[in-house]
């Protein structure tokens, strides 16, 4: 890469920072990303397991939707979107007790039934997740099945997470898959984001300050050297962006503080097909097991291998509680899996009130030449990075191509 000082440095190389990249390039803005990790991605991650010919499982998000429109206009832009690959419609299971249950097993539709009408009375704005959706569906219904399938949507206690944040209604393609992924697991889509023409990318160096300098920006790598730049985008977890802000708006670092991170301990799987005798699913939904969730590789048969991601809450379970756990739910033992693989994510830990906090660090930066995206501001969904990203880059640099 050229020691050419760019417009623009993104530092924090996942879905957020390399659509913020997309977009600054789109504007005209000769841009630089910055990543602490080795590959392009963050939480989309895909997994391949070297030893098995390369079948993958994804480690962290799951699937894309025709709803994701500013993810499928980049696509289009990059002429990718033709890789979208159709997911076999597969159910969820509930675990729980130790069995694997079908969802309607747990629902109370009487309650359900008289719930509803208060669902579509009032809106999320201001409310937790137990709140709206405890009073719309039903308080038995929220602790049987509606509760545990929010947590196994975000990874973490889903009860004070903002009702607002959790879904979001969005607009849907008809022309594009409902839901889809890539021919090598939805990594594929940051790597191509990230290897455009035009795009400078410095993938395995953390950033260790950032300071004023002049008209712009100082930014210090851990590795000794330093870039600067005019525009600056964090796309970072709120904890690091504390640090960051810290030197240059004190302001948007005091609102952001508050905005707490949960870990995740993700174990991947991988079987020969027939070692396995459950039959094909989406995933568990957990009610009372040790894991938050669990996502199979059904939705793309493999000739030869069975795949999936179970998810467990940070530093709670040693490697061998997490297999032993997870071979239980898959009726197997643990000497039978053909590979295993031990992942950490970290996720925001989003909480009522949250769009306030949000508000304010939209005034800190306002009419300033930083901007702050990442999964922690509409939601935590792929396209709520990406819209996210796009709303700050047209801030700074109004809207591109």
């Amino acid at each position: 890469m050229s020691e050419t000082q760019p417009a623009h440095i993104v530092i924090g190389g996942g879905i957020s920072g390399l659509s913020a990249a997309h977009y600054a390039l789109r504007a005209g803005i000769d841009t630089l990303v910055i990543e602490r990790d080795g590959r392009p991605g963050g939480c989309m991650h895909t997994h391949a397991f070297d030893e098995l010919d390369g079948f993958w499982v994804e480690a962290g998000s799951h699937s894309c939707f025709n709803s994701y429109g500013n993810l499928i206009q980049i696509l289009e832009q990059i002429d990718h979107l033709d890789r979208a690959t159709a997911k076999a419609k597969q159910s969820y299971k509930l675990w729980k007790g130790g069995k694997r249950r079908s969802i309607l097993s747990a629902l109370h539709p009487l309650e359900l039934a008289a719930s509803l009408p208060r669902l579509f009375a009032g809106g999320k704005e201001g409310k937790s997740v137990a709140d709206y959706y405890g009073r719309g569906l039903g308080r038995k219904n929220y602790r049987d099945l509606f509760g545990p399938a929010f947590r196994s949507v975000i990874c973490q206690d889903a009860d004070d997470f903002p009702a607002e944040a959790l879904f979001r209604k969005k607009p849907r393609r008809k022309d594009v898959l409902r839901s889809f992924t890539m021919p090598g697991g939805l990594t594929d889509i940051p790597q191509a984001i990230a290897a455009q023409p035009g795009l400078s990318t410095l993938f395995g160096h953390g950033v260790d300050s950032i300071r004023a300098d002049g008209a712009g920006f100082r930014v210090d790598l851990t590795d000794g050297t330093t870039r600067r730049c005019r525009y600056l985008t964090l796309a970072v977890p709120p904890d690091v962006a504390v640090g960051l802000l810290g030197g240059i708006n004190a302001e948007a670092a005091g609102v952001v503080g508050d905005i707490g991170v949960v870990e995740i301990d993700s174990l991947l799987l991988a079987f020969e097909s027939q070692a396995l005798s459950v039959p094909e699913l989406a995933g568990l939904i957990s009610v009372d097991g040790p894991f938050l969730s669990a996502v199979s590789r059904d939705f793309l048969a493999d000739p030869r291998l069975r795949g999936f991601a179970f998810h467990f809450p940070g530093d709670r379970y040693g490697e061998d509680e997490r297999l032993d756990a997870a071979c239980k739910a898959l009726d197997t033992k643990p000497e039978r899996a053909a590979a295993v693989a031990h992942v950490r994510n970290r996720l925001p830990s989003l909480r009522t009130g949250h769009g306030a906090r949000i508000d304010a660090l939209d005034r800190a930066l306002a009419g300033g030449p930083v901007a702050v995206t990442g999964n922690w501001f509409l939601g935590v969904s792929i396209e709520d990075c990406v819209t996210r990203s796009r709303a700050e880059q047209e801030r700074l640099f109004g809207a591109g191509g």
